[in-house]
């Protein structure tokens, strides 16, 4: 039972051989309905997974603030990378 046959359309990308790349892109819905949909379920897998939980932790708020401190650092460097005191002027 555990070597089910999977189609293309229903294996993660995880999953796919480098070989099977263009072919398991080529079953996904790239219409914009598709791509709303797919981030909405990953959306939904993300706030299932780690805040929607019975017995959770601050891991997937921390996470939250962790990808938010950095994405506003990365956006932020140049003016930073600027402001620094130089050793020699």
């Amino acid at each position: 039972m555990a070597d089910r046959q999977v189609t293309m359309a229903e294996k993660r990308l995880m999953d796919v051989k480098l070989g099977e790349v263009m072919s398991w892109v080529s079953t996904k819905d790239l219409s914009p309905n598709g791509i709303i949909a797919a981030v909405r379920r990953g959306h939904d897998r993300y706030y299932n997974k780690y805040i929607n939980v019975k017995k959770g932790g601050i891991g997937g708020i921390a996470m939250l603030l962790t990808g938010y401190v950095i994405l506003s650092y990365v956006w932020e460097y140049d003016h930073i990378k600027h402001d620094r005191w130089r050793k020699y002027h």
